[in-house]
């Protein structure tokens, strides 16, 4: 079975930083991967070779068996892969349901504007979002704001989905609520990446994961053996009884 998204042997260079090295991993439909490191592994970078924000200098990009490497935003997001970001960008001085429209029209299915408010009105449901649909995006409040981002993603109907850091910023009542919108998501077919700080979170929603440290692969694996493995407690996890706790859900 082909996957839904397979990175192979993947770097980017800037300069002289390598800020992706040789990473390869593969997602199959419908599951969830973890990807998770310090602050400057390369994770945001990455996404970005992804969704073609960036040209890798080595390496390959699939989207279900498709070498999309290179390929522009654009044509990343009408061939199925959608992405949040780290810093929410909503469009403004736009509706909410405008926003979730945007994402429509420019999706896989290069809606028009009749057929895009209707599938902005499914994705707004999903996120919990649909009270606020005439509201101005200016003025969410971050919770808000992140399932906008969400549902702008959604509203593209994508196979492979790219979240980075959506339950930043959030309480933990929100981040309970999120990580039930994501399953959710998973549960209807969509396969997801996620980038998260928030491990007992990831950790719970992740079918597997990835840690990169300073661009490259230091362990990969189910969470369990993840946080179990003493480069990514060296690297990352910091303290190895956090590994206890977050086998334990503390």
């Amino acid at each position: 079975m082909t996957a839904a998204l397979a990175v192979d042997h993947v770097s980017k260079r800037f300069g002289g930083l390598l800020a992706v090295d040789d990473v390869t991993f593969t997602v199959e439909e419908g599951q969830i991967l973890g990807l998770i490191g310090p602050n400057g592994a390369g994770k945001t970078t990455l996404f970005n070779v992804l969704s073609g924000v960036y040209q890798p200098e080595h390496g390959t990009v699939y989207l279900r068996g498709a070498d999309i490497t290179g390929r522009r935003p654009y044509d990343v997001a009408r061939l199925g892969l959608a992405r949040t970001h780290q810093i929410v960008r909503p469009l403004n001085e736009l509706t909410v349901r405008e926003n979730v429209m945007a994402g429509a029209c420019f999706g896989r299915h290069d809606l028009g504007l009749v057929d895009a408010r209707r599938e902005s009105e499914r994705a707004l449901a999903e996120v919990g979002l649909d009270a606020r649909a005439g509201h101005l995006a200016a003025t969410l409040n971050v919770a808000q704001k992140k399932r906008l981002e969400l549902a702008r993603a959604l509203a593209a109907d994508p196979y492979v989905l790219l979240l980075d850091e959506v339950l930043a910023g959030l309480n933990p009542a929100e981040i309970d609520e999120m990580v039930a919108t994501i399953r959710g998501v998973r549960d209807r077919g969509i396969t997801i990446v996620i980038i998260e700080h928030v491990m007992h979170a990831l950790m719970t929603v992740s079918d597997h994961v990835v840690v990169l440290d300073y661009g490259h692969t230091i362990s990969r694996g189910t969470p369990a053996e993840v946080v179990n493995d003493p480069a990514v407690i060296e690297a990352y996890l910091g303290d190895p009884r956090l590994a206890e706790r977050l086998e334990h859900g503390a």
